[in-house]
């Protein structure tokens, strides 16, 4: 079995949602979840002839509360999604843990001021 898209960018395996799955989840149509991965308000990966979104940026009522903003910082610094991805998964001794996990338990703070350090 090969290494999935995701995998191979973030390094582990991590949970992944079709977008109509995103969408359902969401309650709002297939449409509006790629025109928010075009957007930056999430970041999804195409494997094989679908996009995957990564499960942990979803929370029950929506998107993790600072991924969008942290995704434009890094992007507006010139980061690829990829790489944005990758650092999103990586875990940061100084925060401790990955920074979507700090997104995910309202650490945001923490997560931009190092996103906006490494931009500049």
């Amino acid at each position: 079995m090969s290494e999935s898209a995701v995998a191979a960018i973030v390094g582990h395996d991590i949970e992944v949602e079709t977008l109509a799955q995103v969408a359902e989840r969401l309650g709002v149509p297939r449409t509006r979840v790629s025109q928010m991965i075009k957007q930056g308000q999430l970041l999804g990966v195409r494997e094989d002839d679908r996009w995957v979104v990564p499960s942990a940026f979803l929370v029950p009522d929506g998107v993790v509360k600072g991924l969008p903003g942290t995704i434009q910082v890094l992007r507006d610094g010139g980061y690829a999604d990829g790489e944005i991805l990758r650092w999103l998964f990586t875990d940061d001794e100084s925060l401790p843990g990955m920074p979507i996990e700090a997104l995910r338990s309202d650490r945001g703070r923490e997560v931009k001021r190092r996103a906006q350090a490494m931009a500049f």
